[in-house]
């Protein structure tokens, strides 16, 4: 028999969840927070080329900043209304259930112990980065696969999936190695420079970025093998599911400008292509010049067309950031559109 809630839980739920927003829906109580401070606060690497890497103009770059700026300018109107808050990755889930962080937007696998409510209990945006686990080595090692690397020292980041992955592989190959932990990706990779390790284990793309500023990166290869699935993904803590509504369908907006041809170029374009022709229902709802999506997850009823003017499709983040463009020179690979065979998919906007 089903107990009915007491009327202090009711308004203790209701709180929780959300009010009114001056949209006219409901708004989450982070959100209401977010919007009274005038600022998102937003957890980072912060030293990972590609992704989060601040420049010597204290600027902050990536893929995971252009979120981080997406998000900013659907809720508050302005990309440039964030602060970053660098986090290694002992830190950032702490940060983001303490309500120091309103979001993680951090290179962060999305797993099963990271998002039920008996882990971390966390809330994950679609993945915006489909990778794997890799190993990189010097060349001059002459090591060309991962079964070379038995009884020898490889450097990890303690406290992330990578440290788990690299014992269960080296474990199915019945290879016993020495596994080198450290606190911070700059420890890690600092030990593997001075010759402590023989190799060193992360992400690829990570793998690729820390690369990029290696006295000569070209000395360094990433072995074939790839250890894992690794679909780095935005997050929220799940206790005010209103706010992860809202940054979800931000991410997802960003993926279904690029499968409508929306860019950063022709947005004003085609909002007032949308408010001239009546005719495209889809179109018009989408940049919230009809219906009510933006009202729906307590947002401005523009909040696509904000977003997108702001940092440009998924398809322009990616290149811009990480693709064959840019000095990580990524192929998208599984983060292609779907109707290419990737693995990027937005539900309907209906």
């Amino acid at each position: 028999m089903r107990k009915l809630l007491s009327a202090a839980s009711l308004l203790a739920a209701l709180a929780l969840v959300g009010c009114a927003s001056e949209e006219g829906g409901l708004q989450s109580q982070k959100l209401a927070t977010l919007k009274g401070r005038g600022k998102l606060i937003c957890g980072v690497d912060g030293k990972l080329p590609g992704f989060s890497f601040v420049a010597p103009d204290g600027q902050y770059t990536g893929l995971d900043v252009d979120v981080c700026k997406a998000v900013a300018a659907a809720t508050l109107g302005d990309p440039s209304k964030v602060d970053y808050r660098d986090l290694n990755s002992s830190e950032r889930f702490a940060a983001l259930a303490s309500g120091e962080v309103d979001l993680l937007s951090r290179n962060t696998t999305v797993t099963l112990s990271r998002d039920a409510a008996g882990g971390n209990g966390l809330n994950f945006a679609p993945p915006v980065f489909y990778d794997g686990q890799g190993v990189m080595v010097p060349v001059a090692s002459g090591i060309k696969a991962l079964k070379d690397l038995a009884g020898k020292p490889i450097c990890v980041e303690t406290g992330t999936t990578t440290e788990l992955n690299l014992a269960d592989r080296m474990r199915e190959l019945k290879a016993a190695y020495t596994p080198l932990k450290f606190q911070t990706g700059d420890q890690t990779y600092a030990a593997y420079l001075q010759g402590r390790c023989v190799a060193v284990t992360s992400d690829r793309s990570q793998l690729a970025g820390k690369r990029t500023n290696f006295p000569d990166p070209a000395a360094h290869t990433l072995l074939p093998e790839v250890l894992s699935k690794e679909p780095l993904a935005p997050a929220t803590v799940n206790a005010d599911p209103a706010w992860s509504d809202a940054v979800r369908w931000i991410v997802y907006a960003l993926m279904q400008a690029e499968e409508l041809g929306i860019t950063q170029a022709n947005i004003d374009a085609k909002l007032a292509e949308a408010k001239a022709k009546t005719n495209l229902a889809d179109l018009r709802r989408f940049l919230g010049v009809e219906g009510e999506f933006g009202k729906q997850l307590g947002l401005a009823p523009d909040f696509v067309a904000k977003a997108v003017k702001a940092v440009g499709n998924y398809g322009e983040i990616f290149e811009r950031n990480v693709g064959t463009g840019s000095k990580l020179k990524l192929e998208r690979g599984l983060n292609r559109q779907w109707q290419q065979g990737g693995l990027i998919y937005s539900p309907p906007f209906r």
